[in-house]
Order: C-alpha cells, then structure tokens, then sequence
C-alpha cells in the first residue's frame, strides 16, 4: 500500500522529466529513478535465485538502459 505523503510518490510529468533527464546522462536523475524503485528493487531480488547484491545490480542495470530507450511508448 502507498504510504501518504510518501515522499518516493512524483507526479507522472516529474517522473517524465525525470526519464529525459536520464536519457541526457544526468547522474541525479538516474538516481532518483532508482531511488524511487529502491524498494520494488530489493522485494524482487529477494525472489530472484542468485546473490542479493547481484540481482540488485542486475535490476539496477536493467532500469537505467531501459531510460536510455529511444522511444518510450
């Protein structure tokens, strides 16, 4: 369940700036994008079958080339 005045909740334009901020190779941007993935992040690595630290870097890798997509849509 959301959290209220959960401070990881952004508006769907922040989080689109956000994502060009990304694709412009901003650092901050990328980590805020992980960030506010960071506990969907460790749930899933939690379930994945190899060493936490690696399926978190694995997710982490996969999340910041997916903002580096052309076309989002």
């Amino acid at each position: 369940m959301e959290a209220k005045n959960d401070p990881a909740i952004i508006t769907d334009s922040e989080f689109l700036e956000l994502l060009h901020a990304a694709k412009h190779q901003q650092p901050e941007a990328m980590l805020r994008i992980i960030e506010l993935f960071q506990e969907d992040i460790e749930t899933i690595s939690q379930r994945i079958r190899i060493q936490r630290e690696d399926a978190v870097s694995h997710i982490v890798t996969e999340l910041l080339a997916y903002t580096q997509v052309k076309d989002l849509s």
